[in-house]
């Protein structure tokens, strides 16, 4: 689970389809802290260890300051705000390049959409007959995911102007039409003030660039028993009591699709007491998956989260793999588990961009099997639609 402990939700604030929830932290981390670098508009490539390519819009990294001590470390500042210097990542860059002895530079979102494009990246581990030559000699490359950049989100822009922030505030939970978009976590208040514009730079699902094109935030409107107020104590009473009952609702609703999301963790760089990580969540069907990544102390406490909702395809897309993988790479056995036919499944595969991963003649032959079909009848003796 994603703990949130030590951070206590705040009222939301909406703006047309945006609501804006704020996390307050009750005590700053002073020993690790955030700051902007901005890069330019153009695409950036990242080499990675592995020999392959990344390339995607990188509008800005972060860099991480921390002391090996606990003594309080100082962000080293912000370029926002300033002419943007184009600096772009190139092919020598990497997801995460230690800049100096305590700071350590990372592109944010990227490193844990990169991992989701990692995803059983390698394909077939055996070579079974219904995979292409590509399948098996290339995997899943080249793979490639879309993504609207903030600025494209309707209101977005506006809600961020207008935003108030918090006194202690370290964090935001973005929601679109009431649908979690984003988490955005940082060590300290100070950070967070530098780093809240970026939020209009980052990554965006189809599925929240829709939301907050045709939908707007629902009305969660503070009732307040009036017979209980004889006083003005009586009226703040009343007053801190919706606060914690807003709170517990999106704690325990609202949120509750992320803080469950996790499924599988990778450690990318240890920061002296703390560990920059990113996660996958289980692919399930019908419910909310989240990427992101986080930097945790040794005893778990949040330090940084930024998270990335997947669209229902790229859902689909992450639960096939993960499925195919499971049954390694075989179709007749991932066809069981997912209770479909083997035929059902190759053109399922097809719909989600992988295609090109089966032979043109077993394609064809699935495609025929599943069209070709002759309409089933049910009891009564009315006829079925093809499947």
């Amino acid at each position: 689970m994603i703990d949130l402990s030590g951070l206590d939700t705040r009222p939301a604030q909406t703006w047309g389809a945006m609501r804006l929830v704020p996390l307050v932290r009750r005590e700053p981390i002073e020993d690790l802290r955030l700051h902007a670098k901005v890069y330019g508009d153009e695409l950036s490539m990242v080499s990675l260890p592995d020999r392959t390519v990344y390339t995607a819009y990188v509008p800005h990294a972060f860099v991480a300051s921390w002391t090996d001590d606990g003594t309080p470390a100082a962000a080293y500042g912000t370029q926002l705000g300033q002419a943007l210097r184009h600096m772009p990542v190139r092919l020598r860059r990497r997801m995460t390049r230690r800049v100096a002895k305590n700071r350590l530079r990372f592109l944010p979102l990227h490193l844990a959409v990169e991992g989701f494009l990692a995803l059983h990246f390698g394909g077939p581990a055996l070579a079974w007959e219904e995979w292409s030559r590509q399948a098996l000699s290339h995997g899943l490359s080249p793979r490639a995911e879309d993504a609207y950049t903030g600025a494209e989100v309707r209101g977005l822009d506006d809600a961020l102007k207008v935003f108030e922030i918090h006194p202690g505030q370290c964090g935001l939970l973005l929601y679109a039409a009431d649908t979690l978009a984003s988490a955005f976590v940082v060590p300290h208040p100070d950070d967070y003030r530098a780093l809240h514009p970026t939020l209009i730079r980052d990554l965006y699902g189809e599925l929240i660039y829709d939301y907050a094109l045709f939908y707007p935030a629902g009305d969660f409107p503070a009732v307040i028993d009036e017979t209980a107020v004889t006083s003005l104590a009586d009226l703040r009473a009343e007053a801190v009591r919706q606060e914690r009952e807003w709170a517990a609702f999106h704690d325990s609703v609202m949120a509750a699709g992320l803080l469950h999301a996790p499924a599988h963790v990778e450690e990318v760089y240890r920061l002296g007491r703390f560990a920059l990580s990113r996660f996958l969540p289980a692919f399930e069907r019908k419910s909310e998956n989240h990427i992101g990544e986080t930097i945790t102390d040794g005893e778990g406490r949040l330090a940084y989260l930024k998270t990335f909702r997947l669209s229902e395809a790229q859902s689909r897309r992450g639960h096939l793999l993960s499925v195919l993988a499971t049954h390694g790479w075989s179709l007749p056995a991932t066809a069981a588990t997912l209770r479909t036919s083997t035929a059902e499944l190759g053109l399922r595969l097809e719909r989600a961009g992988y295609g090109h991963l089966l032979r043109q003649d077993v394609l064809d032959g699935y495609r025929k099997a599943v069209n070709g079909r002759s309409p089933r009848t049910r009891r009564g003796g009315a006829a079925s639609p093809p499947a």
